[in-house]
């Protein structure tokens, strides 16, 4: 009953709605997002990026940051399962399977093992299920961070750097100018804008949001108009479903495991969980961008996580909240026992 009240919710969630709405708003209008047509995607989405990552340095308390340095146990266990673990779980998977699966699709989930952790709901679902909420947003912000080096150089390993590769010194700047500098004006600007932007958070995440529907419709116009989708059947689709689950439930079983061998306690525990198996759409769609420019199978190197994203939602809302009784139910007997014990 829990997973179907969690699973309503996703599905009645305007955002992923939005993003079923803008492909299949692509697949009937292709030519009007395309590069180069009416909508000038190049020119919005570059600008919409810029506004995006600077409204993140703004809203980025570094106080709180500050406050979860302590835990170097916990710190260290998210950004090597961000930046080591999926990549390391995504080379087996390619060597087992990457014959059965189209090129681009295994791209799509190389691009998904390299993305780095999400802020928001990381933070939200740890604050949720009693976990330890500064060590999830500095977890969550460092990984956005090394993300932006991280993402590009990881997948610059695998499609290599020279021709039909990506150009890692020219996507590093990019990266940059376009993720880094706003993200650090918005840092710097933050004793005058704070206050500001924090009593209109809710429309900052809308902002953030129209974005990346923009970005999504964009992909898939583009490869739209290359004959892309058309030369691929509904199975590389049950693929994207099938490998970001399987992905998910392996991911989550690991970290799960790794934070019981630690000895984490309860709140260590939850944010451990959260931050380290969790792939940021919001940084991923934008990045996707810039790392792979125009190439017309953006539309597909995406899919895989426009699909985890949702996933690890519903996954995750059900297990705050087991998390979360749990843990009362934990503080109720501590709470009898000290009564009983005095």
């Amino acid at each position: 009953m829990h997973v179907f009240k969690h699973l309503k919710r996703v599905v009645t969630d305007w955002f992923l709605l939005g993003m079923l709405g803008a492909t299949l708003l692509a697949y009937f209008i292709p030519s009007f997002g395309a590069s180069g047509g009416s909508m000038h995607a190049e020119i919005v989405i570059k600008v919409g990026v810029f506004v995006v990552f600077f409204l993140h340095g703004v809203n980025l308390s570094s106080e709180q940051i500050k406050h979860g340095l302590k835990n170097w146990k916990l710190h260290t266990m998210v950004q090597l399962f961000t930046f080591l673990v999926f990549p390391i779980l995504w080379l087996i998977s390619s060597k087992l399977l990457g014959s059965y699966v189209p090129a681009l699709l295994m791209l799509g989930f190389l691009y998904l093992c390299a993305l780095p952790s999400t802020i928001s709901s990381s933070v939200a679902l740890t604050g949720s299920a009693g976990g330890n909420v500064p060590a999830a947003i500095l977890n969550a912000s460092m990984s956005s961070v090394f993300g932006i080096f991280m993402t590009p150089w990881l997948v610059s390993l695998v499609v290599g750097t020279g021709s039909g590769g990506i150009d890692l010194g020219s996507t590093l700047l990019d990266l940059c100018l376009m993720l880094l500098l706003p993200l650090v004006l918005g840092q710097l600007l933050r004793p005058l804008l704070g206050k500001f932007f924090a009593r209109h958070k809710k429309y900052t995440n809308l902002i953030d949001k129209i974005v990346i529907l923009l970005l999504v419709y964009a992909a898939f116009c583009n490869s739209m108009v290359s004959g892309m989708w058309q030369t691929q059947g509904h199975t590389v689709i049950l693929m994207a479903f099938a490998g970001s689950a399987v992905l998910l439930m392996v991911v989550l079983l690991m970290t799960t495991g790794t934070a019981k061998l630690l000895k984490f306690n309860h709140a260590d525990k939850v944010a451990a969980v959260f931050c380290a198996s969790k792939k940021s759409l919001a940084a991923g769609a934008p990045m996707a961008a810039l790392i792979f420019g125009d190439n017309p199978g953006l539309g597909l190197i995406l899919l895989p996580i426009m699909i985890y994203h949702p996933l690890q939602l519903i996954v995750c809302s059900v297990m705050a909240e087991a998390y979360a009784n749990r843990h009362k139910q934990q503080l109720s007997k501590e709470a009898i026992e000290d009564a009983q014990a005095a």
